[in-house]
């Protein structure tokens, strides 16, 4: 053999082989850019028993891995127009999926193995290529191995592109096409271990652009929304390039790839590039004229590379040391497939400065969460479960390290049975509705019982109905106390005032006498307000719970009825529980 597999990729391919062993449902390998796809691309052909075809979206994709795999000593066919090849009797093909789907029935005879390049790529249902390719791939072979590869398995809109990850985590709850992540590497460890080049973030003593307009929406957005946002800050846009030049010419760099927000937005930029010193790529540029420039920016025959959203996978350029973002990223996902563009290694870097003029602050290292973040200031933090002992990726707080709150909800831990691969996704929820017909637990949002189908009232309703109930009170909490008092039985309880910005309060009083008093204080408060639900604490008298008040949060609402002359405190809403 003319190549060596390094540790993770032997592993990649040893839990593929494991998984296929056992089930033959879709599956998906996760590696960042630079770690080396193609040597498992190439182990996983060499050994497979049947035919294995190798697709990717674009021509430059298929050119490259199969260059690589040719490399290794080993050979294989191309098929694909834009490459003037179609190849279809080689063991091993690898093919563009417009190309393929278009290739005559006997094309798919006797194939085992389909591995899909850049597979996020791969819609969930509907007429596409990829759908009808592997229809008729599925004709032939029933048993057929259907293998993704890909540096980010989330996309926006549509959230993880897989249901199970290699970790032993639920990622998604709805059906995907590709149902297990049998392996992933994070990009932490592929710096840490030098497999890639070290990013440097460099702080910008320059403004930045102000895209929060569009990324508060915690959405994806359209380019006219981006270049309305910036005919606004135009003028920011001469000190931005100007700022990359003078960091580009202090440090010495070598190539630099600038990431614009529209197509104007490129246009204007390269009138402040160096003349003659900068190349522009438009996703309508002439396919022959875009490989003439890619080339010559891999040659060094210029220095900087402006584009539109169309180099952020299939590209090699290793000598990039800086990365200019000047476009919004609406997740972490997309920030580092960008950033990841300037990470492979070269003997003549020694790291890459990230320049990020968007205002937009992703964490390179951080992981994609899938729930909304419900406030800018928190962070992603790690919860275990106190059923499975998974560890939890949700948004929070943290001190030091030290997780004081978070907005989980449902553990995503699973279990697996190392024989069959069945698997059981645990059932711990750290904040749920309970439902008033059969007492389930439901996820908070739930629109009707997981159990019994009643139907369950979801906080933006209960907060309209009760505005507009003249025997109802909606009270925006702004502050609260805990006292301990004695009734007239000299029995002592705990009261609880809430008060609103006009120092007017409702009330709700807590006795801790009997075992039957102690269970109404935990159900009915701290199985909503603490701040960390699986910490399963309970108190037994009004002199513990005042103890660990700092545990508990506010409600973002109050609702009371009025019974007589009073109101009583009869729901409480919370920040997650709502839609707006």
């Amino acid at each position: 053999m003319m190549y060596e597999l390094r540790d993770y990729q032997k592993q990649a391919v040893k839990n593929t082989i494991a998984f296929f062993k056992k089930d033959r449902s879709p599956a998906v390998i996760v590696l960042p850019t630079g770690a080396g796809k193609s040597l498992v691309i190439a182990e996983l052909a060499r050994i497979a028993r049947g035919r294995v075809l190798v697709l990717a979206h674009v021509k430059e994709l298929v050119e490259q891995n199969h260059a690589k795999y040719q490399s290794y000593g080993l050979q294989a066919g191309v098929y694909s127009a834009g490459l003037g090849q179609k190849d279809h009797s080689q063991k091993v093909i690898f093919g563009s999926i417009q190309s393929v789907a278009r290739a005559s029935d006997d094309f798919f005879d006797q194939f085992s193995l389909l591995v899909i390049d850049e597979c996020h790529r791969v819609a969930e249902e509907g007429s596409t290529q990829y759908q009808e390719v592997i229809a008729k791939l599925r004709v032939r072979n029933t048993e057929l191995c259907i293998l993704g590869l890909t540096a980010t398995p989330y996309r926006m809109g549509l959230g993880w592109i897989y249901e199970f990850s290699f970790s032993n985590e639920v990622k998604s709850k709805k059906k995907r096409f590709f149902k297990q992540c049998v392996f992933e590497l994070p990009l932490a460890y592929m710096i840490k271990n030098r497999f890639l080049t070290v990013p440097v973030k460099i702080d910008i003593p320059v403004t930045c652009y102000d895209f929060s307009e569009l990324t508060d929406g915690d959405r994806q957005f359209t380019e006219i929304e981006i270049e309305n946002i910036l005919k606004g800050q135009k003028r920011l846009t001469p000190f931005i390039i100007r700022n990359i030049i003078d960091i580009t010419q202090r440090y010495d760099r070598q190539g630099v790839m600038i990431f614009s927000a529209s197509v104007n937005h490129a246009k204007e930029i390269m009138t402040y590039l160096p003349h003659g010193d900068a190349r522009m790529v438009l996703g309508d540029t002439d396919q022959n004229e875009r490989d003439q420039i890619i080339g010559a920016f891999k040659l060094k025959e210029f220095k900087y590379l402006v584009n539109v959203s169309v180099l952020t996978t299939g590209f090699d350029a290793p000598h990039v040391d800086v990365i200019a973002i000047l476009r919004p990223t609406e997740s972490n996902a997309l920030y580092q497939q960008i950033v990841g563009r300037g990470l492979r290694l070269n003997s003549s870097k020694k790291d890459c400065y990230i320049l990020d003029y968007t205002g937009v602050d992703h964490d390179l290292y951080a992981p994609e969460i899938d729930e909304k973040r419900p406030a800018k200031d928190t962070v992603p933090v790690l919860v275990q479960c106190p059923v499975c002992n998974f560890e939890n990726s949700f948004w929070g707080y943290a001190i030091d390290g030290e997780v004081i709150e978070h907005f989980g909800r449902k553990c995503r831990g699973l279990t697996r049975d190392p024989h069959t691969f069945e698997i059981t996704p645990c059932t711990f929820r750290y904040r749920s509705k309970i439902c008033h017909s059969c007492g389930r637990e439901n996820d908070i949002t739930a629109r009707a019982c997981e159990n019994c189908k009643t139907e369950l009232i979801d906080a933006d309703t209960k907060l309209k109905q009760a505005k507009l109930s003249k025997y109802s009170h909606v009270m925006t909490p702004d502050r609260v106390t805990f006292e301990e008092r004695i009734d007239k039985n000299s029995n002592k309880y705990l009261e609880i005032r809430y008060y609103d910005a006009d120092s007017q309060f409702l009330s709700e009083a807590y006795f801790f006498e009997s075992p039957s008093s102690i269970k109404r204080f935990n159900i009915n408060f701290l199985r909503s307000h603490l701040r960390r639900p699986e910490l399963a604490i309970e108190f037994r008298s009004a002199t513990d719970a005042i103890k660990f008040q700092a545990l508990y949060r506010m409600p973002a609402f109050i609702i009371a009825r009025k019974q007589d002359k009073f109101w009583k405190i009869t729901e409480k809403v919370f920040a997650e529980e709502l839609s707006f």
